[in-house]
């Protein structure tokens, strides 16, 4: 099967709905998206009796409905309600009240067969939104503007990533990974920015993406559209777009982390409601999809990193209704993993493989933990003397052997900033702060509180590894 096949039970029943009315441009990330508004009910690629039920379920809700109301509940043309209307009206399960001098100015009204129909179709299904994408036009769309299609430069990671600290040769891997359409693994010790870099890798992402409110799959509702994750484009960008019953949204960054299961990554049934939540992976369409903390679900790794052999391997994923319907779904993400784990804990070698790019990410240099430290107090608005910094160097990292995380200075000066607020001290980086905020943080009392040597030693930057 490909991305947009259809299986019913056991055997394969390929269902070609009409074609999406994408407005092809030459150069897609140059020119706004233009999704051409449907001018007949066929063209939305959905039953006549699906759309039908879904008018007469908001009119029972609202009482009597006008076509200006309809339109903007269900981001339906005139045109194609009008379709809607001479359906219902010919079922007798709707009648017109009103007409005036203008197409839009029409109310209808149920009739008794048409408010029990309603009725039984709210008792079974409770969603009265926009009026959903047909499956097969949204796999039309995401290949139209698929992830695969980005092409990132040197010059992008720059503007990308710009003053912060880390290094270089790690982002032109991660940047290559995604030119070349292979997943990526991020790992090292906790603390050393794995995430931070992953959900900045998002900024490398060029353009806006359609997102439908919901999809119409097997005759159930899929609810994609989600405000908490995906960001919208500018309002021009909105008006762009033809047909209403998209949202144009910057391409996705999605993150799951240790609260991931195997089931959160199914569709997900609310039985109350009566329509699917789409998982976090198929969101994340046409994006970036982030599984931070990789090893640390609930569930054993093995057993999710065999979740993703199709996936990965095919660009499609597999899901199954209530109902018995299964259907492939595009898998145009790109994925990044995030892990405090060894490769080697993480899976075995045929899972290793899939992944393209696996880069380890370490503690700062000593350069780079001196420079996020200056940012972090700027920021914060702290003074830092070099003698305090002298003083975190030799009598605090050293005498611990704690590396230079990437976390530390932010970590560490918010609890200073903490404690020289309640006590109505000076915003300044001291000693005495210094450590009490390093016991705090890590617990310990072993630390060097005496005066500094006389002379002292530049440390061996040798020690800051990558």
């Amino acid at each position: 099967m490909d991305g947009h096949d259809i299986e019913q039970g056991s055997s394969a029943q390929i269902t070609r709905l009409p074609e999406p009315p994408v407005l092809r441009a030459r150069n897609a990330e140059a020119t706004p998206i233009v999704l051409r508004a449907p001018r007949t009910l066929e063209d939305t690629g959905l039953p006549p009796t699906f759309v039908g039920r879904l008018v007469l379920k908001s009119t029972l809700l609202n009482g009597k409905s006008t076509f200006s109301d309809l339109s903007e509940r269900h981001r339906l043309p005139i045109a194609v309600l009008e379709d809607v209307l001479s359906f219902l009206v010919r079922e007798h399960l709707a009648e017109i009240t009103h007409r005036g001098a203008t197409d839009i100015d029409v109310t209808l009204r149920l009739t008794d067969a048409g408010r029990l129909l309603a009725a039984d179709e709210l008792a079974r299904c409770s969603y009265c939104g926009p009026a959903p994408i047909a499956f097969e036009q949204y796999a039309e769309v995401v290949r139209e503007h698929s992830v695969r299609k980005q092409r990132i430069t040197h010059a992008d990671v720059n503007v990308a990533f710009g003053e912060v600290r880390v290094n270089r040769t790690l982002l032109d891997s991660a940047a290559a990974s995604l030119n070349a359409g292979r997943p990526l693994l991020m790992y090292g010790p906790a603390g050393s920015g794995k995430t931070f870099i992953a959900e900045r890798l998002g900024k490398l992402l060029h353009g806006d993406v359609p997102i439908p409110y919901a999809l119409y799959i097997g005759g159930e509702i899929v609810q994609l559209y989600d405000p908490l994750v995906h960001r919208d484009a500018p309002a021009a960008a909105q008006t762009a777009v033809g047909d209403k019953r998209w949202r144009v949204c910057r391409r996705p960054v999605i993150i799951s982390g240790g609260e991931l299961t195997l089931e959160s990554l199914d569709l997900r049934y609310d039985a109350s409601a009566g329509f699917y939540q789409a998982p976090p992976h198929l969101k994340a369409n046409m994006g970036l999809y982030i599984v931070d903390d990789l090893g640390r679900q609930r569930v054993a790794a093995h057993e999710l990193l065999n979740r993703w052999i199709m996936p990965l391997d095919r660009g499609i994923d597999l899901f199954t209704l209530k109902s018995g319907t299964r259907f492939t779904a595009p898998f145009d993400v790109w994925p990044v993993f995030s892990s405090n784990l060894d490769p080697a804990q993480i899976g075995d070698e045929a899972f290793l493989r899939r992944l393209g790019s696996k880069l380890q990410i370490g503690p700062l240099s000593l350069d780079d933990y001196r420079a996020v430290f200056d940012a972090c107090c700027a920021s914060i608005g702290f003074k830092l003397p070099q003698s305090a910094f002298e003083y975190l160097l030799h009598d605090l990292h050293m005498a611990t052997n704690k590396p230079f995380l990437a976390c530390y200075p932010r970590d560490l000066l918010y609890l200073l900033a903490a404690s020289a607020e309640y006590r109505g001290a000076a915003r300044e980086v001291t000693d005495e702060g210094l450590l009490e905020a390093w016991q705090s943080y890590f617990g310990e009392v072993g630390c060097r509180t005496g005066p500094h040597p006389p002379a002292m030693k530049q440390p061996d930057k040798r020690m800051a590894t990558r």
